[in-house]
């Protein structure tokens, strides 16, 4: 998925709650596409991290100027380059919508799904991250899976990082870029 100059500068974010491996597909998608990759937990707000860290859900006043801040990078990098990838939560899809507008460019959501008991055990045993598996419930609320008017892809979360990498390179290259115009 080259940038290529009949094309517009798009990004792909992975979505999902969180332990649901979001990072780890980004790392792996750029590494691939030798792209700009952007974590959205480096974006938020210490006051945000204060809250998740003391078991306290965001709220959507908290969300916006997060989304605003990642989505302004994102959209940048993908002008610069063409293309960036991004981990970000976007759980509903007004903060989908934020993020884009603030991106300027298209975004293609790939939302990472999974067993709320899988992704438990996974986060009981991920170190040093603010966000406490205490918040889990309260991420599953809030999730609004991608709806037939997003440009977005839903895969299980736990497939082997090469099949999830992969799928959302095929399905990029298939269609969704060109959608995306």
């Amino acid at each position: 998925m080259q940038a290529q100059e009949n094309r517009l500068p798009c990004a792909i974010v992975a979505m999902g709650v969180s332990g649901c491996g979001k990072s780890t597909l980004v790392a792996h998608l750029a590494a691939q596409l030798a792209c700009p990759a952007f974590e959205g937990d480096d974006y938020h707000a210490a006051t945000s991290i204060a809250k998740m860290r003391a078991g306290q859900p965001l709220n959507d006043a908290d969300r916006w100027p997060w989304l605003d801040r990642l989505g302004a990078a994102i959209g940048v990098a993908a002008t610069d380059n063409g293309v960036a990838v991004a981990a970000c939560s976007a759980l509903k899809h007004s903060y989908r919508a934020r993020l884009e507008q603030a991106a300027g460019v298209p975004l293609l959501f790939v939302l990472l799904d999974g067993e709320r008991d899988e992704i438990a055990a996974h986060l009981a045993a991920r170190a040093n991250h603010y966000m406490p598996p205490s918040l889990l419930d309260s991420q599953f609320a809030t999730l609004e899976r991608p709806g037939p008017d997003e440009r977005a892809l839903a895969l299980h979360c736990y497939r082997p990082i090469e099949d999830l990498s992969r799928e959302v390179l095929a399905w990029a290259r298939r269609g969704a870029i060109a959608a995306a115009r």
